[in-house]
């Protein structure tokens, strides 16, 4: 599954196909997966911005990561990639690591914001 890059005036993050039936089963799984670092799931943090689901089966996920430094950049995209892959209708799972645009703490859920005490 490829992913344009958007053009001007699209938006930064492209949306999520959120309408599929798998989309909030993927959705949790990747809340199983944390930022060792951070005691919040990485979709409530922010990290997760896209999830793209064709008919097929194939899942890419675009995420992020709360620094270019952060120390487990290498392996976070796989335990997205190993919590997604079990799932029922998952045939194929892409994670891509973007920096565009950068995130920031604005893009974490309230729950995570009360959770870390910014809240």
């Amino acid at each position: 599954m490829t992913v344009e890059t958007p053009m001007e005036g699209e938006p930064l993050i492209r949306p999520s196909n959120s309408e599929h039936p798998m989309h909030d089963s993927i959705v949790e799984a990747c809340r199983s997966v944390y930022d060792p670092e951070i005691p919040v799931n990485i979709y409530d943090l922010g990290l997760i911005y896209t999830i793209l689901i064709n008919d097929a089966g194939e899942v890419k996920v675009i995420m992020t990561l709360t620094a270019p430094g952060c120390p487990v950049a290498g392996d976070m995209p796989g335990w997205v990639a190993e919590a997604i892959e079990p799932l029922p209708g998952v045939k194929q799972v892409d994670v891509e690591l973007t920096w565009e645009p950068p995130w920031g703490m604005e893009m974490m859920s309230d729950e995570a914001r009360l959770e870390l005490g910014f809240m």
